[in-house]
């Protein structure tokens, strides 16, 4: 009992930190893709609130049915995906969240659509995934000659901070440009006054342009670039992580929260490396508790959704996307280096960055479809001579 005391502190604190993690971190890329689909503020506080209780029950019931620490969280690159595209209502965006959501869970049910996505070369959707986090990099640089009093100190305290805790980096960038946007005058306190928790039905509807081009690169884009690190991450320690149980979950609750505007839940990667390592706790069996503290800290988020947003919305628009693009500089090295680490398939690769970085629109479809599209067009081009 004495060993196991201090275990279990170390577990639920870092339940705690990964959820302050995956939520500070990322929140801002989430009202990124929020803004694009022209929601009001009652609806991105909605999707906030629907996308905690999608991870907080998801989280809770995997780590206990399974007693493994297996965190959910929401797909930051899918918000990223959402953020870049241009003139979709939230009611089409909500209609290509519940096709996401099934797709999940046929994935979890039918092996021949999982061999299907795992043919997918690898290095084509990195680059997609890239050209659409390219934006919220170059947002960054964008951003300085605008506000260079408030966006230096974030980026300074980001690259500094990185070098000991990559994952706190984009939180203390948060935490300086608060202290700089408060001490200048630049935040609008008005505007950050506490909400009671709210829940907005969006219809879905369902538009075959914004299926095409938002449902099938968040979809792919959820599987390489979430699910699949996720998994790896349970198995680098030592774990089995129940797959199809996972997608399955994963998809539901996703399918269950995208009428209240929500896009896709999914295994979590980066905030699942705190809740997975001997750091969480010593015995490995024990860790599953990290998972449910995690839950019940996204419970409590779902409740203080709407006020949290206020506070958001109360920033500086160059705070808010500093930090987006901060939060995605990791992700965005990631897929560029997986994009072209591949000989084979790099020019298609580029071709596929380059499109999808563009930000083109044809025929109301956007540029994440068109970039997957001329990337296999040149892959399969290359193959046949």
């Amino acid at each position: 009992m004495g060993e196991r005391a201090p275990g279990s502190a170390s577990a639920v604190a870092a339940g705690l930190l990964a959820c302050l993690v995956g939520f500070g971190g990322a929140l801002p890329v989430v009202l990124a893709a929020a803004a694009a689909v022209g929601a009001t503020p009652g609806q991105t506080a909605s999707w906030v609130a629907g996308l905690c209780i999608a991870i907080a029950v998801s989280t809770a019931a995997l780590s206990l049915r399974y007693r493994l620490p297996i965190v959910t969280a929401w797909s930051t690159p899918g918000a990223a995906v959402i953020a870049a595209t241009s003139g979709v209502p939230i009611d089409a965006a909500a209609g290509a969240f519940v096709a996401v959501a099934l797709a999940i869970v046929l994935t979890s049910t039918l092996q021949p659509l999982a061999r299907l996505i795992e043919r997918l070369p690898m290095p084509i959707a990195q680059a997609m995934l890239a050209g659409v986090l390219f934006r919220f990099v170059a947002d960054v640089a964008l951003a300085v000659p605008v506000s260079p009093v408030l966006v230096l100190p974030m980026v300074g305290v980001f690259l500094v901070v990185r070098l000991f805790n990559p994952m706190a980096a984009a939180l203390a960038a948060l935490a300086i440009g608060v202290a700089v946007a408060a001490a200048s005058g630049t935040i609008a306190w008005d505007r950050a006054v506490l909400a009671p928790p709210h829940l907005e039905l969006v219809v879905p509807r369902f538009d075959a342009g914004v299926l095409l081009g938002l449902g099938l690169p968040l979809f792919l884009v959820t599987m390489a670039s979430q699910n699949l690190p996720g998994f790896a991450v349970l198995r680098s320690h030592g774990y089995t992580p129940p797959t199809r149980p996972i997608l399955a979950v994963t998809g539901l609750v996703s399918l269950l929260s995208a009428p209240l505007g929500a896009h896709t839940s999914n295994l979590a990667a980066i905030s699942a490396a705190i809740c997975t390592g001997p750091d969480c706790h010593p015995d490995p069996a024990r860790r599953w508790i990290a998972g449910v503290t995690n839950a019940v800290a996204y419970a409590t988020l779902a409740v203080l959704g709407a006020s949290v947003v206020a506070v958001f919305a109360a920033l500086p628009k160059a705070l808010i996307a500093t930090v987006a693009g901060l939060a995605l500089v990791g992700a965005f090295a990631a897929a560029l280096a997986g994009a072209i680490g591949e000989e084979k398939d790099r020019f298609a690769a580029v071709a596929t960055f380059a499109v999808t970085a563009s930000g083109m629109t044809v025929s109301g479809v956007g540029a994440p479809f068109w970039g997957l599209v001329a990337g296999l067009a040149v892959a399969m081009l290359q193959r046949c001579k």
